[in-house]
C-alpha cells in the first residue's frame, strides 16, 4: 500500500462518528442515497463519506475518476454526506488498504463500514475481509433482491449479526423503505435509450 499525506475530505474532530461508503459510483444513484439516509438516521452519524473509488479491482473498468466524482455531488442531496477521491489520494486500491489508512490518519474519528445487503453476499470476495472485518464495525442497509444475505453471508456466519453497533467486529443490519435502484440498472437503461436514439437517427 502507498499511503499518502492526505486532508480530510470534511470534518474530522475528535469523537465524530463517519460512515464509509465506498465504491465505483458509476453512476451514483439513489441506492447509495438511501443506504446513506439510513445509515445516517439509525446509527447518529455526523457525515458519510462516499468513496469513489480509483477502480473496483472486482468490477469492469468504470468512467473516468472526474466523470464519477461529479455525479456522484449531483446525487448526494445531503450536507452531511461527503463526496471525496481520497482513495486516490492515498493511493490505496483495496477497501482493507483505505481503511487501515483512514483510521492510522484519522484516528480520532469513529469510522463504520457502510454496505447495501446486496454487496454483504459478496463481502467474502474481498481482499483480506476478515482483518477488515476486524478493524472496522459493519453496517448493511438490506435491499431488494438481498434481504436475506445477512441470514448466509459467511461474514454473518463469522462474527453473527448484532442488534447494535459495537466495536469491531460487530455487524448490525438495518432496514427501512427499500430502494430498488442500481448503478447497473441505470447502465443498462442508459445503454438502451442510446441504442434507442441511434436506431431513430438511422434513415
Amino acid at each position: 500500500m502507498k499511503a499518502h499525506w492526505t486532508l480530510g475530505p470534511g470534518p474530522v474532530s475528535p469523537g465524530l462518528r463517519i460512515g464509509l461508503l465506498g465504491g465505483s459510483f458509476d453512476p451514483a444513484h439513489g441506492g447509495h442515497l438511501y443506504v446513506s439516509k439510513i445509515a445516517l438516521r439509525a446509527l447518529k452519524l455526523d457525515y458519510v463519506w462516499w468513496l469513489v473509488s480509483p477502480g473496483n479491482p472486482l468490477k469492469r473498468i468504470p468512467d473516468a475518476l472526474a466523470v464519477r466524482l461529479a455525479r456522484a455531488r449531483n446525487a448526494a442531496l445531503d450536507a452531511r454526506i461527503i463526496v471525496t477521491d481520497v482513495e486516490a489520494r492515498l493511493g490505496t486500491r483495496y477497501t482493507i488498504d483505505s481503511v487501515t489508512a483512514l483510521q492510522k490518519r484519522f484516528a480520532q474519528v469513529h469510522f463504520v463500514w457502510l454496505m447495501g445487503s446486496d454487496n454483504l453476499e459478496k463481502f467474502s470476495q474481498w481482499r483480506r475481509w476478515q482483518a477488515l472485518a476486524a478493524r472496522i464495525p459493519l453496517a448493511v442497509v438490506r435491499r431488494p433482491g438481498s434481504v436475506l444475505a445477512s441470514l448466509h453471508a459467511p461474514l454473518a456466519r463469522r462474527i453473527g449479526v448484532s442488534r447494535r453497533l459495537g466495536p469491531a467486529p460487530s455487524l448490525v443490519v438495518l432496514d427501512g423503505p427499500r430502494s430498488f435502484e442500481s448503478s447497473t440498472d441505470l447502465r443498462e437503461r442508459a445503454l438502451g435509450a442510446a441504442a434507442e436514439a441511434m436506431l431513430n437517427l438511422t434513415p
